[in-house]
Order: structure tokens, then sequence, then C-alpha cells
């Protein structure tokens, strides 16, 4: 068998759905995004099976972007967990067949509390679909599964109309990176967005030298500071350039070298640096990785040095 080329093909068959389905997508979306958008309460995802897992996934992608919500079992909320659903909450219901007998079950329940009901499923006609209040259609004309039976091609269109309707509502909240930050305080993703520039300043026992500091008192000084690089500054304190290992090598290169040469003269002028030390860590990151530099300056609004934030210091605090 080639499995290669099935692999491709279950590939392509689901691409195809995907296109298939954006090419159809409907004023319901709309009507979802303003129906959830609007609620005062949560955004309770329920479904079995398949379509539950695909729930559980959808939920917790609403509720890292800014959306309240969380998955609730139909037989679980038949059993005594129904008092979860709050009067202010929305229900997304999934089931592909709009058949699902467990989620059927408590439909009813759900209307006798005048809850708003967002149905994705097949069937426009079907019991789950007779009952929203909002319908997405999740209908594929083939799925991947040779049998045409796996819940395959139709898992992977419903996750991604979840996607879709967490994508609209972020845009509907101008949900921004910083918020997204809150919701993602550990792990690497939290490091990447949660640290600021000020975390992992160093403040102290930077090696600063004058404008008029010999080039044999600026490498004891670049030496003892352990960070390749001196910073000048002029008689107010205020930064006018930086000396770096690569601004020293060329100078020794030149028939003209000398250590007696005054700092000043070698230094590279206006050195690349940054005034909001509030900016998240790994957008530093991206500045020092763009200018090819290993040390970024934080001034403060007089051009005098607030910090310095080293490519090392990022590397350590696992920013990627």
């Amino acid at each position: 068998m080639d499995f290669k080329q099935i692999a491709k093909d279950v590939l392509l068959i689901e691409a195809n759905e995907l296109i298939q389905s954006a090419s159809n997508i409907s004023d319901e979306m709309e009507k979802a995004v303003k129906l959830i958008a609007s609620s005062k309460g949560k955004l309770i995802i329920t479904g079995v099976g398949k379509s539950g897992l695909v729930g559980g996934k959808m939920a917790a992608t609403f509720a890292s972007t800014g959306t309240s919500s969380f998955f609730l079992h139909p037989t679980e909320a038949m059993h005594g967990d129904l008092g979860m659903i709050g009067k202010d909450d929305i229900v997304l219901g999934i089931s592909y067949s709009g058949e699902s007998e467990e989620l059927i079950q408590l439909l009813p329940h759900l209307k006798r509390f005048d809850i708003p009901l967002i149905a994705m499923a097949k069937n426009k006609e079907s019991t789950l679909a007779s009952y929203s209040d909002v319908f997405i259609d999740v209908n594929i004309t083939k799925e991947a599964c040779p049998l045409d039976t796996a819940p395959t091609s139709s898992t992977t269109l419903t996750m991604a109309l979840g996607d879709a309707l967490a994508v609209c509502l972020m845009r509907y909240k101008d949900f921004q990176k910083e918020d997204f930050a809150s919701f993602h305080p550990g792990g690497s993703l939290g490091k990447k967005l949660f640290i600021k520039v000020d975390d992992l300043l160093q403040k102290e026992n930077l090696p600063i030298v004058s404008c008029g500091t010999s080039l044999k008192e600026a490498v004891v000084i670049m030496s003892e500071g352990r960070l390749g690089n001196a910073i000048v500054v002029d008689d107010n304190n205020k930064v006018v350039g930086l000396l770096s290992d690569g601004d020293l090598r060329r100078y020794m290169m030149k028939e003209n070298f000398s250590l007696d040469t005054k700092v000043e003269e070698i230094a590279t002028k206006n050195p690349k640096h940054i005034k909001d030390k509030n900016i998240l860590a790994s957008n530093a990151l991206e500045i020092i990785e763009d200018n090819k530099i290993q040390l970024l300056l934080i001034l403060d609004e007089e051009n005098k040095l607030y910090g310095v934030l080293h490519i090392h210091k990022l590397i350590e605090a696992g920013i990627k």
C-alpha cells in the first residue's frame, strides 16, 4: 500500500470540505458572534462522542481567548449538573446528525429556562436545529474514512468552524496580545506573552564610561561588565554611544590603533534603544534579532540609561 498517498488523500479530502464550507458561510455566523458577545454569562458547549471531544477543545479555545466557556456533557447535565447553566448563559450544542439522544433529552430543559441555543449539525431540519436560535451548518460531502463512516472530515470541519467563531469574537472584542497573555501566565507561551522587558532588565553594575574615557580604560570596564559592551554617556549622563566587541575588533585592525584613543571616537553613535520598558520581552527579542545586536538599551525620556537587556537574558528566561 502507498501510505504516503493515502495520507495525502485524507488531507486533500478534509481540506476540500473546509474550502467548500468557507464558500458557504451564512449570516448565522454573525448572529452567533453577536449573541455570544452580548451575553452576560458563559458559553457552555455540549455534545457526545466525537462531537463532545471537539466541544471540549472548542471550550478551551474560547476560554483562552476571552470568552468565558466550559464543556458540559449532556448526560451529566441531566443528572444534576444542569444547575451549572445560568439564566444569562448560552449553550452551543454539537451533533453532526442533530439527533444524538443524550443531547436531545437536554433541549426541552434549556427551552424551559429560555437559554439561547446555537446548534452545529448537518441538517437544518434535525431536532437539534429545530430547538436552536442560531444554526451553523457543518454538513460535508465525504468523510476521509475509506468507509465514509468514521467522523473525520466532519469533526475537522466542526472544529475549524469553532475556531472561526472564536476568532470572530476576538476581533469583535478587539482582543489583543496583552489580553491573551493574561490567560496564559505559565509555560513557554506564557513567557512569550506575559513577561515584559522591565522584568528582565539589568539596572545595576552596568559598564558605563564617559566620552573622554580612553580605550584602555573602557576595555577593562567592558570586561568587568560582562556584557560585551560599554555604554558611553556625556557629561549629563545621556547615552551617546555604545562600544561593542565588534567596534573594538574593527578598530584594532587599523594601522593607527592606539589604546589611548578616546572611546567616543570609535563607539557606535545613537545605538539601538527603546523608551518603553513595559513592552513584551518577545517584542524586544524581535528588535534585537532584526537589528542583529546583542544588547538593547532602555532609556528614559531624557535619554538617560534606565537599564539594559541582553539577548542571553531573554534566552535564559525562555523567550523565543
